[in-house]
């Protein structure tokens, strides 16, 4: 996650949309840099924690950006990361796992460790489903978001690719697809939703209610001078 008060903006880091290279490419920018496990804070979390401590620091309260990807190819791009060699024999591996085995496992009632991979649509929504972030770009709109950041940002802002996973096949069977469409219906029309509306959606996102518990925010790293 970043957060850049000056520009009214925080970038929320949905796991497995490329917030490695959006976090190398802006990190000198932001006057918040989180990494480790709160890198990928969800907006839930954010809104109850860190929005009340930028109001009462800052006097702003930033719009947010995501990206959201297919579902399929972001539980795909989870799969190929942890089938790499450097974590092969631990309870994260996928190594020997088919993508098939894999899904199964994501969606099952009690994931086991490797398969703990979260959903998009929790990250991104409410207890009730509602969006609660302004600015939602597609992973396929690449162009949009970039455009996007740089416009508010007022810089240019150039990706890279970064924490590229292994180039294995993981071929999807039908009737497991259909398995994840049906478990994670929710997230899926979200997709849908974004996809039909040209790669972009902007959500009328309330402020938060204030919240005077102590703002746990502040565990961020600052950015470098």
């Amino acid at each position: 996650m970043l957060i850049f008060p000056e520009h009214s903006l925080t970038y929320l880091a949905t796991p497995k949309t490329g917030t490695t290279a959006v976090h190398l490419s802006l990190q000198g920018h932001a006057d918040m840099v989180f990494k480790g496990p709160r890198k990928h804070m969800t907006a839930r979390r954010y809104r109850k924690h860190v929005e009340p401590f930028l109001r009462k620091a800052y006097g702003v309260m930033p719009e947010t950006v995501a990206v959201m990807r297919n579902p399929v190819e972001q539980l795909r791009s989870w799969y190929k990361y942890r089938s790499r060699e450097k974590i092969a024999g631990s309870g994260r591996s996928t190594t020997g796992m088919s993508f098939d085995d894999y899904v199964q496992a994501v969606v099952a009632p009690n994931p086991p460790e490797h398969a703990q991979v979260g959903s998009q649509f929790k990250f991104l929504t409410d207890h009730k489903g509602k969006v609660l972030v302004t600015h939602l770009f597609d992973y396929d709109n690449q162009t949009g978001l970039v455009a996007f950041l740089s416009g508010k940002l007022g810089c240019d802002v150039r990706l890279g690719r970064h924490n590229v996973s292994p180039d294995i096949d993981a071929p999807l069977s039908v009737e497991t697809e259909m398995l994840l469409r049906a478990r994670r219906e929710k997230e899926f029309a979200l997709y849908d939703a974004l996809k039909s509306a040209n790669g972009y959606l902007r959500a009328d996102v309330p402020d938060a209610p204030p919240h005077d518990a102590p703002a746990r925010a502040a565990r961020s790293e600052p950015s470098s001078p």
